[in-house]
């Protein structure tokens, strides 16, 4: 298990029925879920895809959905199409849950996904939570940010962008709360959804994510071995693509190795298109920009190590001398607070995610996320001087702590909203 939480003071005494929906599940129900298995008097439920690889942490239903079966014949209509035909391929499960006598007391879903929408015509008086990540927009968020990839040359990108909207905006309609991770994306919300929604991180588990002195990462492909105090640069996402940035730490990693030649690039991240549009076919977007810089970068002190284990990754950043996360305005990466959480210094994208919790000078780094000089400049300033930087360090650990701690901040709010739910422990 990625972490362990005592079950009291904040244990739900009352036995619940709770259905987790969600195609990457546990994804941001890892805790709650977790918490509500050790608690061991609720009967707990979770419906997935038969894709999903992950161990079982609850007993699952499975169901099936290929996306390549989805037709229209309206282009703006893609996006719901799709959600609408994975929300029909789990009501067909959820139908055989009540067949075999299932009732939720609470249904805990993601809404941008579709799972949820046939969950009252299934279960009409069940109570529904439903994860309200992200609403889209063409202006001010991801959408339009980078001109460089954002393709809003067409009159109809706004049109494609709202379209987006459609399933989140249904499913958190007929959902009785939200919860969203951050100020700033529940804010995208409009009203009357806003007012439905709570801020409450998932919590990273600070007892785990923590600074250690005597930590040491012994991968062959990371450069073998990095300790505390060694000049490593870390970059971490999902999937390596503009809307994190990748483009922009590439473009600035030849003048940081060339001005600090002990200097090490670790990269964590897929080959895949999370978000925003793909490369050229035949690519990845990891290839096209190392293709761009690579006459200019020393590839031996460049690693990547694709996708690598939770704990393997705070041993990481455990090391990092310097991590860089850069972002469009858009979902904030838990990566970014696990870095704050392990002691390394963030030097960040000043863009609305990450200057909702880095004070620039104060517990991080910001600049604009295109500047690759002044990125540059700032990686190679913690480099050359790592005890001018280590009062940040240290108020970032605590940012973490005092906001974002699973067992005294967040888990006892999720545990809370629960009770809301389903009152009468």
């Amino acid at each position: 298990m990625r972490n362990q939480h005592p079950a009291s003071p904040h244990s739900i005494n009352k036995h619940m029925r709770v259905l987790f929906l969600h195609q990457n599940f546990p994804g941001q129900f890892l805790h709650v879920a977790s918490a509500l298995r050790r608690q061991g008097r609720h009967e707990l439920m979770a419906v997935v895809p038969d894709s999903n690889e992950r161990p079982p942490l609850i007993p699952v239903r499975a169901y099936h959905f290929d996306p390549r079966t989805v037709r229209t014949t309206v282009k703006l209509a893609d996006h719901y199409t799709e959600r609408l035909a994975r929300a029909e391929a789990v009501a067909a499960v959820l139908l055989k849950l009540r067949q075999d006598g299932f009732t939720p007391d609470i249904v805990l879903g993601h809404g941008g996904w579709g799972e949820t929408l046939f969950v009252r015509d299934v279960w009409p008086d069940c109570r529904i939570l439903l994860h309200a990540e992200f609403y889209y927009s063409a202006n001010g968020a991801d959408a339009g940010f980078d001109p460089e990839f954002s393709g809003v040359a067409t009159a109809r990108y706004p049109m494609r962008v709202r379209a987006q909207n459609t399933a989140m905006t249904i499913a958190l309609l007929d959902a009785d709360r939200g919860v969203a991770p951050t100020e700033w994306q529940a804010s995208r919300f409009p009203e009357p959804l806003r007012s439905k929604i709570s801020v409450i991180h998932e919590g990273i588990d600070t007892g785990l994510v923590r600074p250690n002195p005597a930590a040491e990462v012994r991968s062959r492909r990371a450069g073998l071995p990095l300790r505390p105090g060694d000049e490593v640069v870390t970059f971490v996402n999902r999937n390596l693509e503009p809307h994190r940035g990748y483009h922009v730490f590439m473009r600035a990693l030849p003048a940081i190795l060339a001005q600090r030649p002990n200097a090490r690039a670790v990269i964590v991240g897929g080959d895949e298109t999370s978000y925003g549009p793909p490369p050229a076919p035949g690519k990845s977007w990891k290839q096209v920009m190392l293709e761009e810089v690579r006459d200019r970068l020393d590839l031996s002190r460049v690693h990547f190590l694709d996708r690598i284990p939770y704990r393997g990754l705070i041993q990481l950043l455990q090391v990092s001398a310097a991590h860089v996360y850069l972002t469009y305005p858009f979902v904030l990466s838990w990566s970014m607070l696990d870095a704050m959480s392990s002691g390394a210094l963030v030097i960040g994208s000043r863009t609305p995610p990450v200057e909702e919790i880095i004070e620039h000078g104060k517990n991080g780094i910001l600049c604009d996320f295109f500047d690759t000089a002044g990125i540059a400049g700032a990686v190679v300033d913690a480099l050359a001087n790592p005890g001018r930087y280590r009062v940040l360090r240290e108020a970032g650990r605590r940012t973490i702590e005092e906001r974002f701690d699973l067992r005294r901040v967040c888990l006892p709010r999720w545990l809370s909203l629960l009770r809301e739910l389903h009152p009468g422990d």
